[in-house]
């Protein structure tokens, strides 16, 4: 919950290849107070079942950047090895992942929420601001 000195943040994945949310993406929050500021690493979550990052750190105070870092490669990995257990044809397809990891970041003002969603396929994601 955001505060008159600090803004919030939350996440989901979809995965739109199979039109479900995407269960287990670790994700990670990182923030800064300016442009020129460094990453502060703040923690991180995993998706649930439906996708969602319920417990992502808070935000600290002087926050003007965010980044969300989204390990996307272990979720990919294991979705093609439950495919190719039951398609035991498709073994060899070579079909790796293009997109190992995606970094979101993007500016925040205090007293906000923001809610970005990620959509995620094999070969493209697309992120906006939600409500």
């Amino acid at each position: 919950m955001s505060t008159s000195a600090t803004a919030s943040v939350s996440t989901h994945i979809l995965d739109t290849s199979v039109g479900r949310p995407a269960e287990g993406v670790a994700v990670h929050l990182s923030a800064r107070g300016g442009r020129a500021a460094d990453w502060r690493a703040l923690g991180g979550s995993a998706t649930d079942a439906d996708g969602r990052c319920k417990d992502l750190p808070a935000l600290p105070e002087g926050t003007t950047h965010v980044r969300l870092d989204f390990a996307v490669e272990p979720y990919f990995e294991k979705k093609q090895a439950d495919a190719q257990q039951d398609a035991p044809a498709n073994r060899d397809s070579g079909a790796g992942v293009f997109f190992p990891e995606v970094a979101i970041t993007f500016a925040v003002v205090p007293g906000e929420h923001y809610h970005v969603p990620l959509l995620l396929n094999p070969f493209g994601y697309s992120v906006y601001r939600g409500s």
